[in-house]
């Protein structure tokens, strides 16, 4: 009986084309997210209050849907669900919704509203009941068409997993959107086979006069010169050590020991610059090397970290943090939030400039020392998108760029998704193809051109089942229109009402 309800749960959310030996790696993200709620939710239990952290991840809008009416059947034998989302969807079929804010980090923490849907979209401390009442704006027609001479990348008999000799082309200085449901081959395409073979041919191109010819599961990727550099921004973790942080990643920590050393007191100590690195040199914390932190191993138990006794967590040695600048020591600076430190540095605009990046994406609550291990996924990512930004002002140093990101808007609020979609167009505009894999009809919607996959999973996928603006897309009509051009028309009828 067990085996059956757990079967029948895996049919319920559109896994019913999956064989029982499937390899895990061959998974896509939504596959494997159904699979883990399965082997939890799929038993017959009544009773149970069920903890779910976003579900809907990885999830088309199709699959989204046999989703949330499985778990309403769950809700319906009598058993209580807690959903932590970011899903409009979902949020519209709770029967309690409760907003937590109002912003992130140290800015949040309180309940801003609670209540049915309609209760919080009436009040007005909710900003998640402003974005369900003012959904994000979107243009009738795409910024950036794209035409019979737009300069593309061509890949030529695609072939590997369930895609098998596909045709298809990325328009080049656009913002592209691969769509379809989990397990269409939209990873496939965007990962293993564009971005394994752009990597490739770019290396191969920066050797004088070579040519690319060892192309892996397709003949071949014309007009791939046209791209000089080839970049994944995906949600892994900037740095592994305490040491790493935004600021030493974007790397305007160095300009601020510039500053630093700069100052009388730096001056009359003899100071420099390598000072006030909490990496290496004399100015750290020689018991806990920079760190701000301790690591207590502990028998038979995960290891305890602690605060440095000595430094205090400032990570500095009391003579460096003699030095101030406008009174600020650097162990100060380190913990000002970025919102506290772009006005700061007002002075200072190639300092300002990426501090005021990480406000424009949503990250002005962190810290600019907030060690690596504590930023999420999402966080990470927008940091590595923050840095490529900071070099488009010079496109000396910084070509013609392929961004391939992964579902980026992942674990974001409305309100950050906004801020993203923002930051794909500065891209963009700054001469870039930024390819992106996602389910986010909001994102979708922005994109200049929309590859559709498809038309269903496994081996019913694999083909290209539309190509075009997101209006052309949506106004495809009939039985091979696709699961995307049903949910693209549905996503703007609703957007006019």
């Amino acid at each position: 009986v067990e085996m059956a309800g757990r079967l029948k749960f895996l049919a319920q959310v559109g896994l019913d084309y999956l064989h029982l030996n499937r390899s895990a790696p061959t998974l896509s993200g939504g596959e494997a997210q159904r699979i883990r709620l399965a082997s939890q939710l799929g038993t017959n239990l009544r009773g149970v209050c069920y903890v779910l952290d976003e579900p809907t991840i990885g999830l088309h809008t199709r699959d989204n849907h046999r989703l949330l009416d499985a778990l309403d059947e769950l809700r319906r034998k009598g058993n209580t669900l807690v959903v932590v989302e970011h899903d409009i969807d979902t949020m519209l079929r709770a029967d309690r919704l409760v907003d937590i804010g109002p912003g992130a980090g140290k800015l949040g923490g309180a309940v801003m509203a609670q209540g049915t849907v309609e209760e919080v979209k009436r009040d007005p401390n909710s900003l998640t009941g402003r974005y369900l009442n003012r959904p994000i704006p979107h243009l009738a027609q795409p910024r950036r068409p794209v035409l019979a001479d737009t300069p593309q990348l061509a890949v030529q008999q695609a072939r590997l997993h369930n895609i098998q000799g596909l045709d298809v082309s990325i328009p080049l200085g656009r913002l592209v959107a691969i769509t379809g449901v989990s397990g269409s081959g939209k990873s496939t395409l965007a990962r293993d086979i564009l971005l394994a073979n752009m990597r490739q041919a770019v290396a191969t191109q920066s050797r004088k006069g070579a040519v690319h010819s060892q192309w892996f599961a397709c003949d071949s990727i014309a007009n791939s010169q046209a791209v000089a550099r080839v970049l994944e921004v995906d949600q892994t973790p900037i740095g592994k050590t305490p040491r790493s942080c935004p600021a030493t990643y974007i790397g305007f920590w160095n300009r601020i020991r510039n500053v630093l050393a700069d100052t009388g007191e730096a001056r009359m100590r003899g100071f420099e610059a390598s000072r006030f690195s909490f990496n290496t040199g004399p100015g750290r914390c020689p018991v806990c090397e920079g760190q701000g932190m301790q690591t207590i191993e502990m028998n038979f138990l995960p290891d305890v970290k602690v605060v440095c006794e000595a430094c205090r967590g400032a990570r500095f040695n009391p003579d460096t943090l003699q030095v101030t600048w406008r009174d600020k020591t650097a162990a100060d600076i380190l913990n000002m939030s970025v919102d506290e430190a772009a006005p700061f540095f007002t002075a200072h605009p190639s300092i300002a400039q990426p501090l005021q990046l990480l406000a424009d994406v949503g990250l002005g609550y962190l810290t600019l020392g907030q060690p690596s291990p504590t930023l999420s996924g999402g966080e990470a990512q927008r940091i590595k998108l923050v840095t490529e930004l900071t070099k488009v002002r010079d496109n000396r140093i910084n070509p013609h760029t392929l961004y391939v990101l992964d579902e980026p808007t992942v674990g974001l609020h409305m309100n950050d998704v906004e801020k993203l979609i923002a930051v794909l167009h500065r891209l963009v505009d700054a001469g870039h193809t930024v390819v992106v894999i996602e389910h986010d009809l909001d994102l979708i919607a922005q994109a200049d051109w929309v590859i559709d996959m498809g038309p269903e999973a496994g081996v019913g996928g694999g083909q290209l089942v539309a190509q075009g603006s997101p209006q052309q897309v949506a106004a495809r009509k009939g039985a091979r229109a696709g699961h995307t051009a049903k949910a693209l028309a549905d996503f703007y009828a609703s957007r006019r009402t």
